[in-house]
């Protein structure tokens, strides 16, 4: 019998599918809002421009409508949802949880390569504020968040923010166009408190970060009241 050799190390297949490559750019038109709530989406005319097939664009669509971007409805139009206020409340209140925890671990364990690996996004995130780059700043505001967690040592949290965050991620990046600066001012203070050693302090700031979503969401319901989907 022929013995199977051992592979050694391989680099992870970076190839994405056709199905990955229409979710991301369904997923950025939706969170950047280019596909504002209540658009009407066809299967084949996004299949005719992304020139796919209909399958691949079958299973984005369902994969959105997971994360709660699409409504799809068998026999009608599948739309863009519109934001659900209390999902909204419900991923930062389960967010504000688990980030408060972090910022426990982090204030008691956190050092100098800690606060190392955080001062190149800091800076990067400087310069999108600068540019007016609301896409990029919005990749480094989650970038801050998910190292943040990897360097306390629960990186596997991130895939619980994550999912639940996608409820939120359009109503910030909509907020970023007038509040990038004073999400980066957020940012700073984090890190200042959790280089005072402060584990008071740390919390108190990430709750503001978090917190301000609430502000954020009725300024921009009273300017796009038919994006937003009232409470019952």
């Amino acid at each position: 019998m022929t013995e199977i050799a051992a592979l050694g190390p391989l680099e992870p297949l970076a190839r994405a599918s056709v199905t990955d490559q229409v979710f991301d750019a369904l997923h950025g038109q939706v969170l950047s809002l280019a596909l504002p709530p209540g658009t009407k989406l066809s299967e084949s005319d996004v299949a005719k421009q992304l020139g796919v097939s209909r399958q691949p664009v079958r299973d984005a669509f369902y994969r959105l409508s997971k994360l709660g971007f699409l409504l799809i409805q068998p026999q009608k139009a599948t739309t863009v949802s519109k934001i659900q206020i209390q999902d909204v409340r419900k991923a930062r209140f389960i967010r504000t949880a688990i980030e408060v925890e972090v910022m426990r671990l982090a204030a008691a364990n956190f050092g100098p390569k800690d606060f190392n690996a955080l001062q190149p996004i800091l800076d990067a995130q400087k310069a999108a504020v600068a540019k007016g780059d609301r896409s990029g700043f919005h990749r480094l505001d989650d970038l801050f968040h998910q190292v943040l967690c990897a360097r306390t040592g629960v990186d596997f949290v991130w895939d619980v923010i994550r999912e639940s965050k996608a409820h939120t991620d359009r109503v910030r990046f909509l907020s970023l166009a007038s509040g990038s600066q004073q999400a980066y001012a957020d940012h700073i203070a984090i890190v200042a408190a959790l280089k005072s050693g402060s584990t008071d302090g740390a919390v108190q700031a990430m709750r503001a970060h978090l917190g301000t979503i609430e502000c954020i969401i009725e300024q921009l319901r009273e300017t796009n009241h038919s994006w937003f989907q009232d409470e019952e």
